[in-house]
């Protein structure tokens, strides 16, 4: 791993950093260390970083804005490669626009609203990256990611690069094909849109951001929705009518607010978390037979614990 890190810092890939804590860099604010966390400061500089991974074999895997994740209080080992700044570049021709995996997905939905372009609305409270919505073809209030991906740019762990088109995303509900069957890394995406009426998509922008902050606890460390629908059913109801709305394990709490969000109280640790969401599942299978299944990805080197 020394001479790893070694090569990494002469390469000079971007930011370097040896036993990286996790929780500094993720929604939920819970998190060991990563061996090493390395913060690519352009396109090449992640190439370099995936060709020296490859060459001393290390384990590694790829994080946006830390949404939609729980990592373990071990941590994980091998590299962590954070997509921020300097994989955030954004061009726009016409309604197609190509943007970089670390631009903020909140932030694309707010500026394409004020440029007239319709079909970003649904991701105004996604609190994600563009390389991690895609990646989870993430959605909300009826649409997601799929419905706008014209294609995008993969990097996979051999070194090549491919453009996948929305066929070969493979997506469906909170999946795409890069999550088991071709894992890679989203470098880029290109989304296609269409011209609406600035007031209009404005308007929507508003009632989703208003209902966002009436329904969900985002003023709070969370991870997003800790479930997947197990439709017709909606996980958020099935933890309320089981009256877990509050229950707390530790410092992680279910959200006052809504039923689908577990949010850091103060000091929660993954173990926590760990055991709240296997208190909801039992709880919610012996009084209703559903077997609720997790959306958010737990990580780390106590992933096999969480059932």
């Amino acid at each position: 791993m020394d001479n790893f890190v070694k090569n990494l810092k002469e390469a000079n890939v971007g930011q370097v950093t040896v036993s990286g804590i996790l929780a500094n860099h993720t929604t939920m604010k819970i998190g060991g260390p990563a061996d090493v966390l390395v913060e690519p400061s352009s396109l090449d500089g992640l190439k370099e970083t995936m060709e020296l991974v490859r060459q001393h074999n290390i384990q590694w895997r790829a994080i946006g804005r830390g949404s939609n994740l729980l990592v373990s209080d071990a941590g994980i080992r091998g590299v962590v490669i954070k997509l921020g700044k300097g994989m955030d570049a954004f061009q726009r021709t016409g309604t197609t626009i190509k943007v970089g995996a670390g631009y903020s997905i909140i932030v694309l939905a707010t500026q394409m609203a004020k440029e007239g372009l319709d079909g970003l609305q649904f991701a105004s409270g996604i609190p994600g990256s563009v390389g991690g919505s895609v990646y989870m073809n993430a959605g909300a209030h009826g649409s997601d990611i799929s419905r706008i991906l014209k294609r995008a740019h993969i990097l996979f762990p051999d070194g090549t690069m491919e453009w996948l088109t929305n066929e070969e995303m493979k997506f469906s509900y909170r999946t795409s094909v890069l999550q088991k069957e071709r894992p890679g890394i989203v470098l880029e995406a290109e989304f296609l849109l269409i011209e609406g009426n600035k007031e209009s998509i404005k308007a929507d922008m508003k009632k989703y951001k208003e209902y966002r902050r009436n329904t969900q606890p985002w003023n709070h460390p969370c991870a997003g929705s800790i479930f997947r629908n197990p439709l017709p059913e909606y996980a958020g109801l099935l933890v309320e009518r089981a009256q877990l709305k509050g229950y707390q394990i530790g410092g992680a709490q279910v959200s006052p607010m809504h039923g689908n969000f577990i949010v850091n109280a103060g000091g929660a640790t993954s173990k926590d978390v760990q055991q709240l969401i296997k208190h909801i599942k039992k709880t919610v299978f012996d009084q209703y037979g559903i077997e609720m299944e997790t959306e958010v990805e737990w990580v780390g080197d106590q992933s096999d614990l969480l059932g």
